[in-house]
């Protein structure tokens, strides 16, 4: 699908450092698609490794790496490369570039679209820290009425959004393409199941920590939680402290298609955000769909938009409270009944079928379509 002169360029923005954004690198992907130029902006970090893309990226070496500091650094960097570099549109990805794209768009009259990743502004790091969260909702606020191509992850955000500011908001869920996949019996002993948590997410009010001190009750399983975030560290001296090493294996971050021979491999995946935010009640977590195509069944909390889901295809079990007995009950109960578990599976072969990056990305190409004719 190609609509745009192949000169056509398109910038995207981004604070982190492009390797492990799964959601930018497909929006790259469909809009060279569409005959974009691409290049994607983020920030190189000391442990970052060397990215080979078939576009162009653009990593600034940062002094701080932390707090304000750090976006104000980002900020202002990302503004003067903006304003020194070609683009016939810009993309921002969430508020946290959206002021230098704004600016920038205003002073070079160039269209400006903004993918909102989550519910920024109600994010926990935010609840905790009340003054930086007016600043972003200062911003928010100046400059979201006045955009005319936005899209997000859900349509709970999206509803949000479009009572808040008037604006037509889209949304183009966070799925992803399909891989092939083969297994690798080596994983886990055969006479044990398979259980996953995984995410590059996994951070306070998540329910790692509810899902490892669950596993005391769980027999004939191992658990793997893959991936990084706030509380991952203190997950491994829970494990310890428990001494739960024979049930629990807590794997850092990996790449895609080495983490997915563990997810196919799974009898559950687990998604246990609590409420105690709107940003967690209303997210929709990339490993959900990643669940769905490995072929797992879905243990999850009772949010909104994953619950939703997870019941419109019954394809697992919701949980109404992120406690480890009831966690432990749920995996137990799903253990015993393989009839329904079955029952799940094959439903999860249906819902893959229509939960696919390659239906998904038509949501993005009418966003792009009508921006330059």
């Amino acid at each position: 699908m190609s609509t745009k002169d192949k000169n056509t360029k398109a910038i995207l923005s981004v604070t982190n450092d492009i390797e492990t954004d799964r959601r930018v690198h497909k929006i790259a992907l469909a809009l060279m698609e569409m005959g974009y130029e691409v290049t994607i902006v983020g920030r190189k970090r000391p442990w970052s490794n060397n990215i080979d893309r078939p576009y162009k990226t653009h990593r600034f070496k940062l002094i701080f790496s932390k707090k304000m500091w750090f976006y104000a650094e980002f900020n202002i960097r990302l503004f003067f490369y903006l304003l020194f570099h070609k683009a016939d549109v810009l993309v921002a990805n969430d508020l946290d570039t959206l002021l230098p794209n704004y600016l920038i768009s205003k002073f070079k009259n160039k269209p400006l679209v903004y993918d909102s990743h989550e519910y920024f502004t109600e994010v926990p790091e935010l609840i905790q820290r009340p003054r930086i969260r007016r600043v972003w909702l200062t911003i928010e606020r100046w400059i979201f009425p006045k955009l005319k191509h936005v899209y997000t992850v859900n349509q709970s955000i999206a509803e949000i959004y479009r009572n808040l500011y008037k604006v037509n908001v889209k949304v183009v869920r966070n799925i992803n393409p399909k891989v092939g996949l083969s297994f690798k019996s080596e994983i886990i002993e055969p006479d044990k199941k398979l259980l996953i948590m995984q995410g590059a997410g996994i951070n306070i009010d998540r329910g790692a920590e509810e899902l490892i001190l669950a596993m005391q009750w769980v027999e004939y399983a191992v658990l793997y939680i893959i991936g990084s975030g706030d509380v991952f560290e203190s997950l491994k001296d829970l494990v310890t402290a428990n001494q739960l090493e024979n049930k629990v294996k807590i794997l850092d971050r990996m790449p895609y298609q080495e983490l997915m021979q563990y997810t196919q491999q799974a009898y559950l995946g687990f998604s246990l955000d609590k409420g105690s935010n709107p940003n967690y009640e209303l997210s929709l977590p990339n490993k959900l769909f990643d669940y769905i195509h490995a072929g797992t069944p879905i243990i999850c909390s009772n949010r909104k938009e994953v619950a939703s889901l997870v019941k419109k295809y019954d394809i697992g079990l919701i949980i109404d409270y992120v406690d480890s007995k009831i966690i432990a009950n749920a995996i137990n109960k799903c253990i015993s009944d393989e009839n329904t578990h079955k029952s799940w599976c094959s439903n999860i072969v249906k819902a893959s079928k229509e939960l696919s990056w390659e239906n998904e990305k038509e949501n993005l190409f009418r966003v792009y379509s009508n921006i330059i004719k």
